[in-house]
């Protein structure tokens, strides 16, 4: 879980009067996850943070399921997915389930006029090309290439492009994105043969109080809804706030490969995990040394899960014919494995550059209208010598 911070101005003890230079009372809110039973931040607002003005007529933005049983391995070019101006509307479901939605995104634009919270769902968004500025309530982030922005649920944010040309791999995932226990002690700290450690976590900083009375358009989704709702005073408008529930960063250029003498299995690349799905962070690392060692992949049946990997950059020894921006999708029940030639390609080889990123989910994923719009519909063909 990420550790206890503190940004701006708070009160010695929680609950108690906290004024305003002014002599009014700041507002406090408790934001709580699971009830009042797991990770928590507390925030000090210049207004009330319940009043809205007005609340328009909500926008269907469920996924449109071309496909709900699949079984085939399929490939999707994720770079042919067109840019859009607006980044809501930039956002296409390609694979999703009960517990996890996968999109693809080209925005343009940064989000001037309006704010997003998601209402149920934590957000991972990958960013695979453009850097800008996440902003919330907490401060901001700023993020680049390889970046994984972690949006906890509820959490209201801007996105500011400083490019045009953007393209952002991102998950909704209907249950908490934690770190994978292994990596934890019984404290919550990310132990010594964790991959990565807190110095690797960026958190918000340059917290800015708006203090600011108007209309402010937040789109809040639930449901597969979008609800506008127009409060009276500035989303951003925090003198301070403390705890454990805030977006971070984790660059995927941050991840310490673990390697062994011979091929190591996925679970060595992972990231994060909830009850429903792991992601992995395969990255450019040395191959196995053992002497008589075989770096591709074995032959793999996934018995329990869905297997879906987002290509970033660099070589794929265990593909053919890859592109960046593309997907592939394994899924449960029959086996996948390295393509013709790929095997005796790996044979003394010492060191990989890929990049890419890994979701695999436990209960099957369903296919949209759109990702049969950017499918390669010979891939399950591709293992034919």
């Amino acid at each position: 879980m990420p550790h206890y911070q503190s940004r701006g101005q708070v009160p010695h003890k929680r609950h108690t009067v906290f004024r305003k230079p002014d002599g009014s009372l700041y507002a406090e809110e408790l934001v709580s996850t699971e009830g009042f039973s797991d990770v928590y931040s507390i925030v000090y607002h210049a207004f009330p943070p319940t009043m809205v003005k007005e609340i328009g007529v909500p926008v269907n933005v469920a996924p449109e399921i071309e496909l709900d049983k699949n079984m085939q391995h399929r490939s999707f070019r994720g770079f042919d997915v067109a840019p859009a101006d607006d980044y809501l509307e930039s956002r296409i479901p390609v694979l999703v389930n009960n517990d996890v939605y996968l999109y693809l995104s080209a925005p343009r634009k940064s989000m001037t006029d309006y704010y997003f919270k998601n209402s149920q769902g934590d957000e991972m968004i990958f960013v695979h090309q453009g850097e800008g500025s996440l902003h919330t309530i907490f401060g901001s982030i700023e993020f680049g290439y390889g970046d994984h922005l972690i949006i906890p649920r509820g959490t209201i944010y801007q996105l500011e492009f400083k490019t045009n040309n953007n393209r952002l791999f991102i998950l909704e995932s209907f249950h908490p994105l934690r770190f994978p226990k292994r990596y934890l002690n019984k404290y919550g700290q990310l132990l010594e043969h964790s991959p990565f450690c807190e110095r690797d976590l960026r958190t918000p900083q340059n917290l800015r109080t708006f203090d600011e009375k108007g209309d402010y358009l937040v789109k809040i989704k639930r449901d597969d809804l979008l609800f506008p709702y127009v409060y009276a005073s500035h989303p951003f408008d925090a003198i301070g706030w403390d705890g454990c529930h805030y977006p971070y960063a984790f660059s995927i250029h941050d991840f310490e490969p673990i390697t062994g003498r011979i091929h190591q299995p996925p679970p060595v690349h992972q990231t994060f995990e909830t009850p429903a799905f792991v992601t992995c962070a395969f990255v450019p690392r040395l191959y196995d040394y053992h002497p008589e060692s075989i770096p591709a992949p074995y032959n793999h049946s996934n018995v329990d899960s869905d297997e879906v990997l987002y290509y970033v950059d660099g070589d794929f020894m265990s593909r053919n014919h890859i592109e960046k921006g593309m997907i592939t999708l394994h899924p449960i029940g029959i086996p996948h494995g390295p393509h013709p030639g790929a095997v005796e390609r790996s044979i003394g080889q010492t060191k990989t550059e890929e990049l890419a990123v890994m979701v695999d989910t436990f209960r099957p994923l369903k296919l949209t209208k759109q990702a049969f719009a950017i499918e390669d519909p010979d891939y399950h063909k591709s293992w034919l010598y």
